[in-house]
């Protein structure tokens, strides 16, 4: 029972308590003398906003989210085929690894209009970017979860006679399995946020384009609610990545229950 109660506090009443705080804090602050209402609205002009735009919002999110989705799913495939290759071989390991780390030293925001030049307004440019930003959790946490199997199961499945494929497929991979969903998660939020940067350069459709068109017009109320919104979805899909991790690993279950 105690167990039961601390954990409703630790997970659900403690992160409430902080939304509540930022709100309270929010709401004081807008319209006041350190921030004026124009350049910061009251959370109730906001959710005014959302309520109106709302066709709106979910009409230009289907965009960014088919963007994000294609990305991801190009992402992970990608990240899961280097890590298996850097894993397996050590020649591929020290000619990729640092091209995957300098990848991510170029901020996003500076290689979006290069790829708008390369390959124009459409969705492409927008994908090739979300693959960019997605990739590189995925990588690194799968390969730190390769390397963390207890070497004496492999040694182990090898006395057997069992082959590389048998021992990534009954050790390796389950094994990563809490690495890969905790660089799922990164690679989620990653694909929304740099879906929208990647609209801000040009596009017909998208939550990053309306967010601009409501830049320019100084409807900060309404690029607010677009923000949120934009929080919300990720939130909604990295939930979305927890619920798949807790059905895949059910040895996780049992760990959570037994805590």
């Amino acid at each position: 029972m105690k167990k039961t109660v601390s954990r409703i506090i630790n997970n659900i009443i403690l992160p409430l308590l902080g939304f509540v705080l930022v709100y309270f804090i929010w709401d004081y602050f807008a319209g006041s003398d350190v921030m004026p209402s124009f350049m910061m609205p009251s959370p109730k002009k906001v959710w005014e906003a959302f309520l109106n735009d709302r066709e709106l919002l979910f009409e230009h999110a289907t965009v960014t989210l088919k963007e994000a989705f294609l990305g991801l799913f190009i992402g992970v495939l990608l990240g899961f085929v280097l890590a298996v290759l850097m894993d397996n071989f050590k020649v591929i390991y020290r000619i990729l690894y640092p091209l995957v780390i300098v990848t991510q030293t170029i901020p996003t925001i500076a290689i979006a209009p290069l790829l708008i030049l390369w390959f124009g307004y459409e969705m492409k440019p927008k994908i090739i970017l979300i693959v960019l930003t997605t990739f590189f959790p995925l990588v690194i946490n799968l390969l730190e979860g390769f390397k963390s199997v207890d070497s004496d199961y492999i040694k182990l499945l090898k006395s057997m006679g069992a082959g590389k494929l048998k021992i990534f497929w009954h050790i390796k991979l389950p094994s990563s399995l809490g690495s890969f969903f905790a660089g799922l998660k990164i690679a989620v939020a990653y694909a929304i946020v740099g879906g929208v940067i990647s609209e801000w350069l040009g596009g017909q459709k998208g939550l990053g384009v309306l967010m601009t068109r409501m830049r320019k017009s100084f409807a900060y109320d309404r690029m607010f609610s677009i923000i949120l919104f934009v929080s919300v979805i990720s939130l909604i899909l990295m939930a979305l990545v927890v619920l798949i991790k807790w059905l895949v690993m059910p040895w996780e279950r049992k760990k959570i229950t037994n805590e």
